[in-house]
Parts: C-alpha cells; sequence; structure tokens
C-alpha cells in the first residue's frame, strides 16, 4: 500500500489515495469523481447516493483469496431486470489487482486478462463455447445492466456510463469467466466461484438484528 495525498478541487476536502495504482476515487464530502492526472487531481463528474443493498461487503473490508489477503478499495454498482450486484475492487498483497463480484449472494473472484481477439457481442449466444487458457467455457449468461454509481478507488476512469452487457460462462471443472462489454473493446475476466465463509471476510457492514 502506498498512500498519496491531495486536496478535492471541488470543495477543498482531504483525498487520500491508499493504493499507487488507482486512477479514480470519489470524495466523501461533495460526491465529486475525481480522477488523479500527473499533477492534480481533476473533477470530472458528480455521483448520486447509492442505493441501499444488503451486502455486508463495503470499503475497507478485508479478506483471504487463495491464501491472499485482500482490502476492498472500490466498487461499481449495477442493477438489472432481476436486482442488483457490485463489482468490488479489491487490491492482494504485493499489489494485484482483481474484482469480487457479490450478486444475490454469489460471489466470484476475477483477475482481468489478455485474450486476442475476443468475440463481439453479437457473436456471442448462450450455450457458445470458447476456450482461453486451455480451459473450455460455455455461455450461461447475458446479462444487460445499467450503471448505478461508483465510490472508493478504481483501476481506470469509470463513470457517467449507461448501459452494459456482461456475458457469463462456467468450465466444467468451476471456472468462472466474464465478457465485460462497457466499453468499445471487451474485456476478459477469469477465476472462480468462491463460497462467503471461504473469503473469511472482516470489517463487514453491521445490520439491524445481527448479534
Amino acid at each position: 500500500m502506498t498512500q498519496s495525498a491531495a486536496l478535492c478541487p471541488n470543495c477543498g476536502a482531504p483525498i487520500l489515495f491508499h493504493w499507487s495504482s488507482s486512477v479514480q476515487t470519489t470524495c466523501p464530502h461533495c460526491k465529486s469523481i475525481l480522477i488523479r492526472t500527473d499533477v492534480n487531481l481533476e473533477k470530472v463528474g458528480v455521483v448520486s447516493d447509492l442505493p441501499l443493498d444488503s451486502s455486508p461487503i463495503q470499503l475497507g473490508t478485508s479478506g483471504v483469496y487463495e491464501n491472499r489477503a485482500f482490502t476492498v478499495a472500490g466498487r461499481i454498482l449495477y442493477d438489472y431486470d432481476e436486482g442488483s450486484w457490485n463489482e468490488w475492487h479489491v487490491m492482494l498483497s504485493q499489489g494485484a489487482s482483481a474484482w469480487l463480484s457479490d450478486a444475490q449472494s454469489q460471489y466470484a473472484v476475477t483477475f482481468a486478462v489478455t485474450a486476442d481477439p475476443l468475440p463481439a457481442l453479437p457473436a456471442v449466444h448462450l450455450g457458445d463455447r470458447f476456450v482461453w487458457n486451455k480451459t473450455q467455457f460455455a455461455v450461461t449468461a447475458v446479462t444487460e445492466a445499467r450503471y448505478r454509481g461508483v465510490e472508493g478507488e478504481l483501476p481506470f476512469e469509470y463513470w457517467d456510463k449507461q448501459g452494459a452487457t456482461f456475458v457469463d460462462l462456467r468450465s466444467i471443472a468451476g471456472d468462472f469467466a466474464t465478457l465485460d462489454y462497457s466499453d468499445s473493446e471487451p474485456v476478459l475476466y477469469l477465476g472462480k466461484m468462491v463460497d462467503f465463509d471461504a473469503l473469511r471476510l472482516k470489517n463487514l457492514r453491521a445490520f439491524e438484528g445481527w448479534s
């Protein structure tokens, strides 16, 4: 973790980046979306208050994935016809970055990987099969999602989005993959579905009635 501090260009509040790889953060005081440049912070937008959800995960939650400690640094929130889900940006030990998908009490940890060429969205259908890293995946879901907002630190600039399409895939061995079509070029994420208890999460949100 390498911390750096600056002042919000909108309200003057102190802004602390906890990780050197972070490009974007949100001012906790005025909700300005801030992009880090070489010399200063630039305000690019404002995020509205995020809707309440039932996830116990929050910024600062820590856990363990495959014997590597991680901390939740940021979040992108989406909704779709069946509800909503969070994509938590997590920083692992030794500086690696990953994503913890938190959807209807199902969890997956994935990493962005380079694979070329990736299929264009019109060419992808349920049941289609693709091979990445010598593993065969089958398409199990194509989700039309709506961007709802961001918070915390992210490794790229991401704000003012509209619709986004995600393709989920599974392997026979239980591996998980997502094709993200939210930008002009698709991005592939590979990883695994994980049990909540296996993540050994700490610093979770407290809900009324929890002991």
